[in-house]
């Protein structure tokens, strides 16, 4: 299992069609893959449970993946959600 703390870079935050986005490159893993925020825990196959997190510009989560494609997993959707990068709070 690997874990990775990432601050969210996207102007928008994660909002629905970001979040739709990122959802969809979620689900081309495998891995089991878990965002943490506030002590909420959401899978990143989820729109529901991304969604819900309510994800904004600045903010910092953390990413778990469990699976074969773990490594990749992690690194394409680090750099999915540190694009663009906003004015950090």
């Amino acid at each position: 299992m690997l874990t990775k703390e990432v601050t969210i870079g996207l102007e928008e935050g994660l909002q629905a069609r970001s979040a739709a986005l990122f959802v969809q490159n979620a689900n081309e893993f495998r891995s089991n893959l878990t965002l943490v925020k506030d002590g909420h825990v959401a899978s990143m196959k989820s729109i529901m449970g991304v969604m819900c997190c309510a994800l904004a510009c600045g903010e910092h989560i953390l990413f778990t993946a469990e699976g074969e494609d773990e490594r990749a997993a992690l690194e394409t959707l680090t750099d999915f959600i540190e694009q663009k990068h906003c004015e950090l709070k």
